[in-house]
């Protein structure tokens, strides 16, 4: 079976054919960064990044781009309230958004343009939609004619002539039609701007994305992603604008995760639940927080609460504990599997593996992928009850159980910590307790290491500790 994504262009479930065979072109929309990142927006950001590592996973050469809006009205409005410039919020915010991607486990992108960086290539990118009669000059602003896109609407499957103005399309005096969006809009007294044909100004928000695209993957890419609610309108006039210009197909699938909710109500600053991904990060780790987000599929919406994160935790201590012992089972395995298991074992395996695929492959079901994930574990520690275990197969249960949880940029392996010479010595004091069946004296050593962040393990093999 073959990669399939369901395709937000089609509303299919089509078969992902790229169209250089072996590489993929990927751009995904990036934030405006005039505040640090919410919640919200941790899960596109976490969702793609593990379509990335799956692609590669499978052998596909992916250049990754994901954009920086580091022009904008609200970057304009926070620079004028604490007496900077816009490019020194941008640059804050900017660092802010790639520390959080970095405690999501989140591959940096391969690019990662801004739009004040990207100016020329943007006005050329005007330039040309003029001269083809798709976009027009008034009073220093300048519009793209929605009505001369005929397909305009194809990507949220709304007919022309039924759009009404979205949130972000302001009906003015200047446009010729409502739906008409800004390319390019004048300056206003104090802010940034540049030079154009048109007089001073800045890119509008559409524009910038298509050029960026344009400038680093060519005229056409594979995989265009981003939120549901990036759908109407900044993605469809993407393609309205890209493909005016370029005369050709702007992006073959259309990749949309569905919407974030806090306690089951939309998440907004009115209601009291809007929640920044670093405080999250802060309190619970940025492992969970990214294995929460994979547990329902990208294109459903995901409900966060307390209860739900709290199992989440249940259900990664549970892949962290099997790993730990399949660790520890090494030191004291066979060099050969003695009961004859090694070949049920070795199927096993590969069965896991490829129901492991197989789910991915189906629209990227992380939510079913991890359910794999538990059989290994399942699999892995039904094999750990046989008193005698062969290394090779402890082994590839930790390969396989690295490699799955890898591709969903899950962390297994932690840093090794050095235990101090007083917890040492009480774990001393705690074996040789047993020893002499002292097991009050063992029970309330136990009980002291626990409150300085210890678990001990009593296995066969001897004590294993960890930190929790």
């Amino acid at each position: 079976m073959s990669i399939q994504f369901t395709n937000t262009l089609t509303k299919q479930k089509e078969a992902f054919v790229p169209l250089e065979p072996g590489k993929v072109k990927m751009y995904v929309c990036g934030p405006t960064v005039y505040n640090y990142i919410h919640i919200g927006n941790a899960r596109p950001a976490i969702v793609f990044d593990t379509l990335r590592r799956y692609l590669k996973y499978r052998g596909y050469e992916v250049t990754f781009v994901q954009n920086i809006t580091d022009v904008d009205d609200k970057l304009i409005r926070k620079a004028n309230e604490e007496g900077i410039t816009v490019k020194e919020v941008a640059d804050r915010y900017t660092d802010a958004f790639n520390e959080d991607l970095r405690s999501l486990n989140i591959l940096p992108p391969d690019i990662q343009p801004r739009v004040m960086q990207t100016i020329p290539e943007i006005i050329q990118f005007i330039e040309g939609l003029i001269e083809k009669g798709y976009a027009y000059d008034s009073e220093g602003d300048v519009y793209f004619r929605t009505g001369r896109f005929t397909e305009y609407g194809k990507l949220s499957h709304q007919p022309l002539d039924e759009l009404q103005a979205g949130a972000r399309v302001e009906i003015n005096e200047k446009k010729e039609n409502p739906l008409d969006f800004a390319l390019w809009k004048a300056a206003k007294p104090g802010e940034v701007s540049w030079s154009s044909p048109w007089g001073e100004g800045r890119p509008g928000w559409h524009i910038e994305c298509s050029a960026m695209a344009l400038k680093f993957l060519g005229d056409q890419i594979d995989i265009h992603a981003g939120g549901t609610d990036l759908v109407f309108p900044h993605h469809e006039n993407e393609i309205a604008q890209s493909e005016c210009y370029t005369g050709k197909v702007f992006a073959r699938y259309w990749l949309h995760n569905g919407m974030l909710n806090i306690n089951n109500e939309k998440m907004s600053k009115s209601l009291g639940n809007f929640i920044l991904a670093r405080d999250l990060i802060q309190h619970y780790g940025g492992e969970l927080i990214r294995f929460f987000m994979l547990q329902g599929h990208y294109r459903n919406p995901i409900n966060f609460s307390d209860d739900l994160l709290e199992q989440a935790a249940n259900g990664l201590e549970r892949i962290k504990t099997a790993y730990a012992n399949l660790r520890h089972r090494l030191e004291t395995a066979r060099p050969q599997e003695p009961n004859g298991l090694a070949e049920e074992q070795a199927r096993t395996i590969s069965q896991l593996r490829e129901q492991f695929i197989a789910e991915m492959d189906d629209d990227l079901n992380t939510a079913n992928a991890i359910t794999v994930v538990y059989e290994v574990v399942k699999e892995a520690n039904l094999y750990l009850r046989n008193q005698n275990v062969g290394r090779e197969q402890v082994e590839q249960y930790l390969s396989l159980l690295t490699e799955l949880t890898s591709v969903l940029g899950v962390q297994l392996e932690q840093a090794e910590e050095l235990l101090d010479s007083e917890v040492e010595a009480l774990i001393g004091e705690r074996t040789e307790a047993r020893r002499l069946r002292n097991f009050a004296r063992a029970d309330e050593i136990r009980d002291l290491l626990s409150e300085k962040g210890i678990v001990l393990e009593d296995t066969p093999q001897g004590v294993r500790w960890r930190r929790k």
